[in-house]
């Protein structure tokens, strides 16, 4: 390894340092970015309601408590946004996740990417996950896709593999056979390449089939 030391995988934000992470000696569950680091308070909250933190098991908000030492004190002029993500002792900054029974964390991606599929709230990253082993896919990334002004579906974005003919109906069977109807993208686009941000972050606002 290059840098001659073990890398493990973490999680944190802009408004806080890493506050979750894998450490050596902890056995690695693949998918989640690890536990608690010791001396944080980390809970999940209901996305709506009184902030009590939520029971292993259930997807809520991720929350730090307001007194860790790596928060940031507040938005600087911007007030508006100190109200929207500190509820009570909590700041929540609209990451979904939930703990398992052992304390793993489990990211379910960001509160306003959920989709409305028929009433039901789909999470992108299920359906990604689903979809990302069709052959010739190299990337792939699902959003909400408005068709008419009062309504809107599910649709997958997708870059092909150099060279692979993947198509709509590939990717369509594949759907079929992993995911519940209503989870199904309707619409499937290809395109050249995903919107990121200059760090490699998917824009999924800027999910666009042009």
């Amino acid at each position: 390894m290059a840098t001659g030391r073990e890398i493990y995988e973490a999680f944190g934000m802009s408004e806080c340092s890493t506050f979750v992470s894998n450490r050596e000696g902890m056995p690695i569950r693949p998918g989640s970015p690890g536990m608690p680091q010791r001396g944080r308070r980390i809970a999940i909250l209901p996305v709506s309601g009184p902030a009590e933190p939520l029971p292993a098991g259930e997807i809520g908000l991720l929350a730090i408590h307001r007194g860790d030492a790596g928060l940031m004190r507040g938005y600087w002029r911007r007030p508006d946004e100190d109200e929207r993500v500190f509820h009570g002792d909590w700041f929540a900054g609209g990451d979904l996740a939930a703990f398992d029974e052992d304390g793993y964390l489990w990211y379910h991606g960001r509160a306003d990417d959920l989709m409305n599929a028929g009433g039901f709230r789909v999470s992108p990253l299920e359906v990604e996950a689903a979809l990302a082993p069709c052959p010739g896919v190299a990337e792939i990334a699902v959003a909400e896709h408005r068709v008419r002004d009062d309504v809107s579906v599910i649709a997958a974005f997708v870059v092909r593999k150099d060279g692979a003919d993947v198509s709509a109906d590939d990717i369509a069977a594949l759907a079929t056979e992993r995911l519940a109807a209503y989870k199904r993208p309707k619409q499937v686009f290809f395109v050249p390449a995903l919107p990121r941000s200059a760090n490699g972050k998917l824009l999924r606002r800027n999910l666009s089939p042009v």
